[in-house]
């Protein structure tokens, strides 16, 4: 039941988003065909299983999509200075870095987040273990590249997502 929720709630803000109006002769449709499609398609799904519904991991998704968005700013502003730069200092590598999730869903989250993130892109994930492609490897010590690239978001995953 709770995936059929948070289904339909989601298609509700994207239909509210995409009308860009809350007028009573759009929402009814909207909210027949969020109803449908979320009774349709997740009546058997299991994705937003592990997602606890309560204020704090409410108040946890807010401040994470902040931080995810603060982040997105800073490293879009790095690569483009580093492409800009006429000597190009990079310093490429793959790195590995360990998570504490334990929900499917939130390392996903996890790796997604960092793949959007310029400047570094999930390769692989193996257990515990998240191989990163990162344009300017600073550390090859786990626990210090866990804390530049994975710490400030994993912190909000695990309220969110257990």
């Amino acid at each position: 039941m709770k995936n059929i929720f948070i289904t339909f709630l989601i298609l509700m803000v994207v239909w509210i988003l995409l009308n860009n109006s809350v007028q009573i002769n759009i929402l009814i449709p909207g909210l027949i065909t969020a109803f449908i499609v979320s009774l349709l398609v997740c009546r058997q799904c299991e994705i937003f299983t592990d997602y606890k519904l309560t204020p704090k991991a409410f108040a946890y998704t807010i401040i994470f999509l902040f931080v995810f968005f603060i982040e997105l700013i800073k490293s879009n502003l790095d690569v483009i200075k580093r492409v800009l730069s006429p000597s190009l200092p990079i310093n490429p590598g793959i790195v590995e870095v360990k998570t504490t999730l334990k929900s499917k869903f939130a390392r996903m989250m996890l790796a997604n987040t960092i793949t959007l993130t310029p400047g570094t892109l999930t390769v692989e994930v193996k257990d515990e273990s998240f191989f990163i492609h990162w344009i300017d490897v600073q550390t090859d010590d786990i626990e210090k590249a866990g804390n530049e690239i994975v710490k400030k978001f994993e912190k909000y995953l695990e309220v969110i997502y257990g």
